[in-house]
């Protein structure tokens, strides 16, 4: 097996990034139109005048020459990546419901789009037809009654297909959970509005129908076409959606011949963790080949080549892989993969392979966005901070299970809020004790930094509670904290529901056994000379020791804090 993985030559086409770019900025630019024909829709709630007014703003835009032929252009070309899609997703249904969903519902808007774009746009280019809103409302409404049905589904159908794919764009965004309710509020208003203005302009329209002078001046009034233009228009509507279709069918026969070459033995094998074997189709990816096999395989972004989540291990034949294309190699630089490492959603073999994925599948978007490191299990350098509280269980014989609770909560509240100010986080609650860990960006002195600021607060906030609860406490809280750095191995371990994300090693265990000592020595704080050394602040003024740590052959050297709050940061 090769020890690196092959890098694309520089000038060498980045194909699937072209897709997805290609596919992202024209659904974008379908996006905004829908939305402005949307609101259009909706100024039927104040009038039909008003949606004629707004319908002149809005051809002002979307009819003038660029624009026109800017989004029939990405409405082509978005279809036509729909139909690869459809040609290169393997397999079909074993996939994410959403992805599922999303695909069905893409194909369905053509079927249901191609009449509307006949009876609007083409209507007015083959016949002269002035395509109003009063015109299309009294078509839908009262010509052609299943057209108002079709046109309520293309409004539902095109916007859930629209909004899946944008939430699943913009969940990998840091900013996006935030902004995610607010969104989601304008993603049922903005079609909940077009519908409700649909309707009140086809009452009204109806309305005024009702009068024959009014309805023959109309249809005189915008050169409504006659029983011959009707009759080609709705050719026009059919072969349209017989050519959609035919794409369809011959989409699906193209997988079928696949299909047949796969099955003819000319095609790669895959071999999984557990020695199955499976033979894929030409151009079949590796998380593709996990699908089909049934295998559960981590992907946040859907197979995009997004995030780093369907990570594998190649085990065997590394050089039956095309090379990385960029867009891939950044994402495998962004997590700092090693070499052998691939995303499975972008890599075809064109040979036998033998591969293992990297990451549990039940993987979510945070681990995403910390590009999985946690989830897989990494090496790093971090500051540990354990912290208990000392004679609780004395403290708590005496009060009520409420108040135990009560008081339990509120000192893990305040250390807490001590941790995340100070930039670590909180790894578990033992007991009445405090486990924290500090990262530092990776930078292991920031790190030491910020466990220094945070036992610093912990004393501060501990004092402040004891003044608070003074009525409700028999004597002062007091806290034992210890601190110290060095490598862990971060990762998510445990079964089931306890799985939780945590640190083991040398640096935790010694990090708890000067957490007590701090109890035996009677101070608040112990803190390595490892620590303080990193954090460049100077220590030579408290107490030292040399502790022997249980597992160690060398003594830890240490210094003694009376007070944490008075640490001379």
């Amino acid at each position: 097996m090769t020890a690196t993985s092959p890098a694309a030559p520089r000038f060498a086409l980045d194909t699937g990034l072209l897709v997805r770019r290609l596919r992202l900025t024209t659904g974008l630019i379908l996006l905004g139109f829908i939305i402005s024909h949307f609101l259009n829709h909706a100024a039927g709630l104040i009038s039909l005048a008003a949606m004629e007014q707004g319908r002149f703003y809005f051809m002002a835009v979307w009819r003038q020459p660029l624009a026109m032929y800017t989004l029939y252009a990405a409405l082509l070309t978005h279809l036509s990546l729909g139909l690869w899609s459809l040609y290169r997703r393997r397999p079909l249904l074993r996939v994410p419901r959403w992805e599922l969903a999303q695909l069905l519902l893409g194909l369905t808007i053509p079927v249901l789009l191609i009449g509307h774009v006949v009876d609007t746009h083409l209507a007015f280019l083959a016949t002269g037809v002035d395509d109003t809103y009063a015109h299309i409302l009294l078509t839908l409404w009262r010509d052609r009654p299943w057209g108002m049905v079709a046109q309520t589904g293309l409004l539902l159908v095109a916007w859930t297909h629209a909004m899946i794919g944008m939430h699943y764009w913009l969940r990998l965004k840091p900013w996006y959970p935030a902004a995610v309710m607010p969104l989601y509020t304008l993603a049922i208003i903005i079609p909940l509005l077009a519908l409700l203005g649909f309707l009140q302009g086809g009452l009204q329209v109806l309305a005024l129908a009702a009068d024959p002078d009014w309805l023959a001046a109309y249809r005189e009034q915008i050169d409504y076409p006659d029983a011959e233009g009707l009759a080609r228009l709705d050719r026009m509507a059919r072969t349209g959606e017989a050519i959609f279709l035919g794409l369809v069918i011959l989409t699906l026969a193209g997988r079928g011949v696949r299909r047949l070459i796969r099955e003819a033995g000319s095609a790669p094998v895959v071999r999984f963790a557990d020695g199955t074997r499976l033979r894929l189709s030409p151009g079949m990816t590796l998380l593709a080949a996990s699908r089909l096999a049934g295998r559960p395989h981590a992907s946040v972004c859907g197979g995009r080549g997004r995030c780093s989540t369907c990570r594998v291990r190649i085990d065997a034949g590394l050089d039956n892989l095309p090379a990385a294309e960029a867009a891939e190699q950044r994402v495998l630089q962004r997590v700092a993969a090693p070499g052998g490492v691939r995303l499975a959603c972008q890599s075809r073999p064109i040979g036998d392979v033998a591969f293992t994925p990297l990451l549990p599948p039940d993987v979510n978007v945070r681990d995403a966005l910390a590009g999985g490191h946690a989830r897989g299990g990494r090496e790093q350098e971090v500051a540990i901070l354990f912290a208990d509280l000392r004679g609780f269980t004395k403290l708590s014989e005496n009060r009520l299970p409420f108040d135990t609770v009560f008081l339990l909560n509120r000192y893990f509240a305040e250390m807490g809020m001590a941790v995340g100010e100070a930039g670590g986080r909180i790894d578990k609650f033992i007991g009445d004790g405090v486990m924290a860990l500090f990262e530092g960006d990776d930078d292991p002195a920031r790190a030491c930094r910020q466990a220094l600021v945070a036992a610093a607060g912990m004393g501060r906030r501990l004092a402040h509670l004891n003044q608070a609860l003074d009525q409700d406490l028999t004597e002062p809280l007091r806290i034992a904290i210890g601190l110290h750095s060095g490598p862990v191995i971060l990762g998510v371990m445990g079964y089931g529901a306890a799985l939780t994300a945590t640190a083991i090693g040398d640096a935790v265990n010694t990090a708890s056994r000067l957490e007590s000592v701090a109890k035996q020595r009677d101070v608040e704080l112990v803190i390595s000379d490892r620590v303080a050394g990193l954090a460049g602040i100077d220590l030579s003024a408290y107490p030292g020791e040399a502790l022997d740590v249980r597992g160690r052959q060398a003594a830890v050297p240490v210094r003694l804090i009376t007070r944490a709050g008075e640490l001379p940061l």
